[in-house]
């Protein structure tokens, strides 16, 4: 397995740790024992800093792919996958500590799902489709969104003044749905196409 791939997996291997530190624990639980105690005093600043570091990883190994010739199916397969496991987990436990709406989080895993969808499809017919430099500038977004997010979690009175996670999250979600419905049209004829 080469260095790009091995990015990857470990991009993939600090979802769990995300979970881990944005859960909230019982009462019980956390006067009980320390580990748990230290969770829920530093954990969102802990999950911040992962959440940061795989997503800086996501240009780390595209980066050495390109640069070392690593690129490979098991990548391409891969690479997408893990931004996908990232958004999603994290906006799932967003919601969860009610930091973040539950309708942001369908919209923007359903996008996925319908994109994935239509990207086998494609593959089935023997059809590649590339992202597009909007679905690269939504991922950004949805990044900056999150990790936004997570700092007004911070508890510090002066950033919880500050809504600018929020004000990210709905451009991420416009950006989002825009880039979903572009991508669908644009390769709506392309798959018309290959029917043929």
């Amino acid at each position: 397995m080469n260095l790009a791939n091995k990015i990857t997996i470990a991009r993939i291997a600090l979802v769990p740790l995300l979970i881990l530190f944005l859960q909230p624990f019982p009462e019980w639980l956390v006067q009980r024992y320390g580990v748990f105690g230290f969770i829920d005093r530093y954990g969102v600043y802990l999950a911040t800093l992962i959440f940061i570091t795989a997503a800086a990883t996501d240009k780390l190994d595209g980066y050495v792919a390109r640069t070392y010739n690593q690129i490979t199916n098991l990548g391409k397969l891969l690479d997408p996958l893990a931004d996908k496991l990232l958004i999603a987990t994290a906006l799932i436990m967003l919601v969860q500590t009610d930091s973040v709406q539950s309708w942001v989080a369908v919209v923007i895993i359903g996008r996925e799902a319908v994109i994935t969808a239509i990207r086998v499809m494609a593959a089935s017919k023997g059809v590649v489709l590339a992202a597009d430099r909007y679905g690269k500038w939504k991922l950004v977004l949805q990044v900056a969104a999150i990790s936004g997010v997570l700092v007004q979690q911070f508890p510090i009175m002066s950033m919880n003044l500050l809504p600018i996670g929020s004000a990210l999250m709905v451009a991420a979600v416009l950006l989002t749905v825009y880039s979903g419905v572009r991508y669908m049209f644009r390769n709506y004829k392309l798959l018309q196409l290959s029917d043929a």
